[in-house]
C-alpha cells in the first residue's frame, strides 16, 4: 500500500511539472509572436517572405563581367501604364506610387536620398518619413502610436501627388556569374520622379524623390495583383512579376562610367544619342549569345535565316529597280518616237528645199513681135 501511494504521488508530481512547462512554453510562444508582430505590423508580410524575396548577393570575385544601367520608365508609354493606373484607387487597387508612399509614411519602408550620380544606400543617407513628406510639400497628420524613433503618419488620398509621378528611374545590374555560367539582370533600386510645373506654368520640371531598394519593396509588390492587358481584365500579374519579367519599356539615360556623366551629357545630339542607346541595348542583348560556341542546329538555323534575309533583300532590290526602270523605258520610247518624227519632218523639209533649188526658173513672157508675112504686106 505504501508503495502504491508513493507511486501515485510521484505520477501526480510529474504531471504537474509537465503542465507547468507546457504553460510556460505557450506563454513564450505568444510573447514571441507579439514581438514578431510588433516588428512587422503588416499581416500580409512575414519575416520568412522578406528573406525569400531578398536577392542573393554575389561576390565580385565570382563575377567575370558586370554593367550598371540607369533607365527611365515613362508612364505615358503603353507598356508602363500598369504602374500608373488605377488613379485614383479603385476597388481596393492602387498604383505603385500610392503603395510606396503609404509604406514610407507608415514607417515600413526605408528610403534614401537621391544624389545626382551617386547612389549610397547607408544609414547616413537615409530619410525619415517626415523628411520625405515635408521636402515635397505633402500634407500629413501624425498616426496613432507615432514616436520620434518610429515616425508614423497618415496621408489622405487627395493629398497623394500620384498624378504628378509620371516616370520612374531604375538601376539595373547585368551580372555574369562564372560559377553558374549565367547572365542575370538584377534591379537594384527604384526612384519615383515628380513632374511639377512652376508658378509661371512653364514646362514641368523633374524632381527625383528618393531611392527605394528593390529587395525592400518586393515583399509588398508581390501581394499587389495588377492586369497588364486590355484584352484580359483579370489581374493575373503582380508588380514584382512585372519588374522581374522585364515587361517595362525603359530608355537608357546613363551607364556607370569614369566621368559620371549621363547619356545626354556624353551625346548632346539627338541622332547620336539614339544611336548610342541602340548600340548599348544591342550589346546587352547579344552578350550572352556570344559567349558560347553554337551547335550544328543553331548554325544551320542561322545560315537559313541569313539566306532567307538575303533572298528577301534581293527581291526587294529587284522590285525597286523594276519600278525605277519602267518610267525610264517609257521615257526612252517616247524620246525615240519624237526623234524619229522630227527626223522625218527634217528630211521632208530638206527634200522640198532641194527640189526648190534644182527646179528651172520660169522664163518671162516674150514681147509681141510682128510677123514677117505681115511685115511684107
Amino acid at each position: 500500500m505504501k508503495l502504491l501511494k508513493i507511486l501515485i504521488i510521484a505520477i501526480s508530481a510529474i504531471c504537474c511539472i509537465e503542465a507547468a512547462a507546457q504553460d510556460n512554453s505557450t506563454a513564450t510562444m505568444r510573447k514571441g509572436s507579439r514581438k514578431n508582430d510588433s516588428r512587422d505590423s503588416n499581416p500580409g508580410i512575414t519575416t520568412r517572405m522578406q528573406q525569400r524575396m531578398t536577392t542573393p548577393q554575389v561576390s565580385d570575385a565570382d563575377l567575370s563581367w558586370m554593367r550598371v544601367i540607369y533607365r527611365q520608365l515613362d508612364l505615358s508609354k503603353p507598356a508602363n501604364a500598369p504602374l500608373y493606373f488605377p488613379e485614383p484607387p479603385l476597388n481596393g487597387e492602387e498604383n505603385l506610387f500610392r503603395t510606396i508612399l503609404r509604406l514610407v509614411a507608415d514607417g515600413k519602408l526605408k528610403v534614401y536620398q537621391y544624389l545626382d550620380g551617386r547612389e549610397i544606400f547607408t544609414d547616413q543617407y537615409a530619410l525619415t518619413p517626415k523628411d520625405v513628406l515635408e521636402r515635397f510639400h505633402i500634407e500629413y497628420t501624425p498616426a496613432k502610436g507615432s514616436t520620434d524613433k518610429r515616425q508614423r503618419f497618415t496621408v489622405e488620398e487627395a493629398n497623394v501627388p500620384a498624378d504628378e509621378v509620371l516616370s520612374y528611374y531604375i538601376i539595373e545590374r547585368y551580372e555574369f556569374d562564372k560559377r553558374t555560367n549565367r547572365l542575370r539582370t538584377v534591379i537594384e533600386a527604384v526612384c519615383p520622379v515628380l513632374h511639377r510645373s512652376d508658378e509661371w506654368g512653364m514646362e514641368p520640371l523633374k524632381y527625383p524623390m528618393f531611392w527605394v531598394r528593390f529587395d525592400d519593396l518586393r515583399p509588398y509588390m508581390s501581394t499587389q495583383n495588377i492586369f497588364i492587358s486590355d484584352e484580359n481584365n483579370l489581374p493575373s500579374c503582380t508588380y514584382d512579376d512585372f519588374f522581374l519579367l522585364g515587361l517595362y519599356d525603359g530608355d537608357i539615360i546613363k551607364t556607370r562610367n569614369l566621368k559620371n556623366q549621363s547619356m545626354v551629357q556624353m551625346y548632346p545630339d539627338a541622332e547620336s544619342l539614339k544611336h548610342a542607346r541602340d548600340s548599348i541595348q544591342a550589346s546587352l542583348d547579344s552578350f550572352e549569345r556570344k559567349l558560347w560556341v553554337p551547335s550544328l542546329e543553331e548554325l544551320h538555323a542561322r545560315r537559313e535565316a541569313a539566306e532567307n534575309k538575303a533572298a528577301e533583300e534581293a527581291l526587294t532590290l529587284q522590285s525597286d529597280s523594276t519600278q525605277q526602270a519602267a518610267p525610264a523605258a517609257v521615257k526612252r520610247t517616247t524620246t525615240k518616237r519624237g526623234a524619229t518624227k522630227a527626223k522625218r519632218t527634217a528630211t521632208v523639209k530638206a527634200k522640198k528645199a532641194k527640189k526648190a533649188k534644182t527646179a528651172k526658173p520660169k522664163s518671162a513672157p516674150a514681147a509681141a513681135t510682128r510677123s514677117v508675112r505681115n511685115r511684107k504686106k
